[in-house]
């Protein structure tokens, strides 16, 4: 089986989960359609399937079902981020992996709330690990703390925040550059590493080890997405292609050139792996190979 294959399979787990998550809440029916809209709109749901390998590294095949609501959850707040960032206010982009963004389907004020909506619903999620599934309170908790300073001022809205400032400005310093990144991409898949390990009781090297493999696929993951934006084409995307360039967004291709981004994603990727030294197993080799296949999309 391909790692396309697998990640595709793993993610149909996840997209059942998703499917029923926000039924039964009191969401009243407008705003619920726009929420499952975007949330169900398809995607490789990278993030919960990170939260679920390194779980299952970690702590055991067993864990999945326990794990599964928390990695739900962060497919909840990417969604809720893309709703918000194709807002006119912020990118104002039309189309949304492949279909009209979720203000073109309904209206502006839906899409935030909807936005608002999902963001809200994941902490509920996050919570239900213990709760419900019954994890320890001890590791949800701190899960919970590591993935809301990602996806908040100081993570992934803060670098979004500096995304717009640093829309049609003229030469932005490589290092600023990465710093965004890190913040607005890379943070949240980080997370998702680091709160798998945390989840399933690793020890802190074990964390340590996740949130950097993290943080260098997280890395990776952006230049690769600035590079298909130029190389590829909308029907791939799901979304505008060359939009970064026609908004005149700061990216690496635009600073260091296709084939040295091309480099430096492999380079971060190398670094990713020495993250995964000392395991063993299927789940080391998922990882390893999804690792790869991050950098594969621009050949």
């Amino acid at each position: 089986m391909t790692i396309k294959e697998q990640l595709a399979r793993r993610a149909a787990g996840v997209e059942t989960y998703l499917t029923g998550c926000l039924k039964d809440r009191g969401i009243p029916e407008r705003l619920l359609a726009s929420m499952e809209y975007s949330l169900l709109a398809g995607g490789k749901r990278l993030r919960p399937v990170l939260v679920l390998s390194w779980a299952k590294m970690l702590g055991g095949p067993d864990i999945d079902d326990a794990v599964m609501p928390f990695a739900a959850s962060l497919e909840c707040i990417h969604t809720y981020s893309l709703i918000h960032d194709d807002l006119p206010a912020m990118d104002d982009d039309d189309l949304r992996r492949g279909k009209p963004s979720n203000h073109k389907q309904f209206d502006e004020a839906t899409a935030i709330l909807a936005g608002d909506g999902l963001l809200t619903e994941a902490f509920g999620l996050m919570s239900a690990a213990s709760i419900v599934k019954g994890l320890p309170a001890d590791r949800v908790l701190r899960a919970i703390l590591v993935l809301a300073k990602a996806a908040g001022a100081g993570g992934m809205v803060g670098g979004q925040a500096v995304d717009m400032e640093f829309t049609g400005r003229d030469g932005v310093p490589l290092e600023e550059l990465r710093g965004m990144h890190a913040m607005k991409t890379g943070a949240l898949i980080t997370a998702a590493c680091e709160c798998g390990a945390i989840l399933a009781g690793g020890n802190e090297t074990d964390v340590d080890k996740a949130r950097g493999f993290g943080k260098a696929i997280g890395v990776a993951f952006q230049i690769v997405d600035d590079v298909l934006d130029v190389v590829s084409d909308t029907e791939t995307l799901g979304k505008p292609a060359g939009s970064d360039e026609a908004m005149g967004k700061s990216t690496y291709p635009a600073l260091i050139g296709l084939e040295r981004s091309k480099e430096l994603a492999g380079e971060h990727i190398d670094t990713a792996l020495t993250h995964l030294s000392g395991y063993q197993g299927e789940e080391k080799g998922f990882l390893s190979e999804l690792a790869r296949y991050i950098v594969d999309r621009v050949y």
